[in-house]
């Protein structure tokens, strides 16, 4: 069924707990906005074919039109997230768990935007729902292990095809050109690296946009006592939208911290190598997002730099950023579950 606008202000009026899981899931969507999509324009801003600014106007602009766009024509991603876990048939707990892993996913994000840590709104996102489901269920029956090896698909696809085709573009591309003259190219390079950007900015937000639009339906769905079947997952124009808009404001509202961090810290690129690491992530977010397989923007193209950063020459990566980010990676999905689940079981005991 599809839910219209009128039917959703219906239920906010009705459910108090309905309004503070929909104000948080803003509040993450503008999070993410800020922390994941300034990893779309940093090997553009790095290579200087972009001021900062610039490249995060452009970005909050794509994030929108790559919402908007490609969840009328696939809503795949968004459906994997949907039916994950199951929260259970008492519709006012599963909302409420629903809530604190809101909350859980919030603070996580936060702390690592405070410290300047490139961490991933997207895995994130999915260790809070299982911690919280876990936590209102009893157990791990509220996995949906289908659906959830599907995370662990897009983890070997971002990791392998984003260094891997790094790797290969940057070889491609170099030989190419090899005979052309360097200003020339540096000329046209910067010009596509601007395009590169734009396009993994288009395809974020496609694939984080579609992740946050479910966590909407599910409170709808459980709010009106509808059930999470597959025939509730039907995302409303209106919808996509008010997703878009906030991930825009959240993108313009910057990043550079991050952007220092993935684009400048880990390996200098020039502009045809920043282009070589953007056209990796653009591919590897397409194959992921039609596949309705969940990615991180942030672990694709940092993968991908680090893949033009290798076939150069392996000792051009500082590979000691690159494994931080991996232990973040690796510390999100325990230590977010974890704070989900005890999120839920105090805010189940307190409301």
């Amino acid at each position: 069924m599809t839910i219209d606008l009128a039917f959703f202000l219906g239920q906010l009026f009705q459910n108090p707990v309905l309004v503070v899981v929909v104000v948080l899931n803003i509040g993450v969507i503008v999070v993410n906005g800020a922390t994941d999509a300034p990893n779309a324009i940093a090997t553009a801003v790095s290579t200087r074919a972009m001021k900062p600014r610039h490249a995060i106007i452009m970005a909050a602009v794509c994030n929108f039109l790559g919402l908007l766009l490609v969840s009328l024509v696939s809503t795949a991603v968004a459906a994997t997230i949907f039916s994950m876990v199951d929260f259970g048939g008492d519709n006012r707990a599963a909302l409420i768990a629903l809530m604190a892993a809101m909350v859980a996913i919030i603070v996580w994000g936060a702390t690592a935007w405070w410290f300047g840590i490139p961490t991933s709104q997207s895995h994130s996102l999915i260790a809070g729902l299982t911690g919280a489901a876990i936590a209102v269920q009893g157990g791990f029956d509220a996995i949906n292990g289908a659906e959830w090896m599907k995370v662990i698909y897009g983890i070997l696809l971002s990791t392998l095809m984003g260094f891997g085709l790094g790797w290969v573009f940057y070889r491609g591309i170099g030989r190419l050109f090899q005979s052309v003259n360097r200003q020339k190219a540096n000329r046209f390079f910067r010009l596509a690296q601007i395009a590169g950007g734009a396009g993994v900015a288009f395809m974020h937000g496609a694939q984080d946009g579609q992740k946050f639009m479910s966590i909407f339906m599910l409170a709808i769905t459980m709010a009106a006592g509808l059930g999470t079947g597959e025939g509730a997952m039907a995302l409303p124009l209106w919808l996509m939208v008010l997703c878009a808009l906030n991930m825009g404001l959240g993108t313009a509202a910057g990043g550079e911290r991050i952007i220092k961090s993935v684009g400048v810290d880990m390996v200098k690129l020039e502009a045809f190598q920043g282009f070589a690491a953007s056209l990796s992530t653009f591919a590897s977010l397409i194959a992921a997002t039609f596949g309705g397989l969940p990615v991180s923007t942030t672990h694709t193209n940092t993968t991908a730099i680090m893949g033009v950063g290798a076939a150069r020459n392996p000792k051009a990566v500082k590979w000691s950023i690159a494994i931080d980010m991996v232990k973040t990676w690796v510390l999100t999905f325990p230590g977010c579950g974890l704070l989900g689940f005890a999120c839920a079981k105090l805010f189940l005991m307190v409301l």
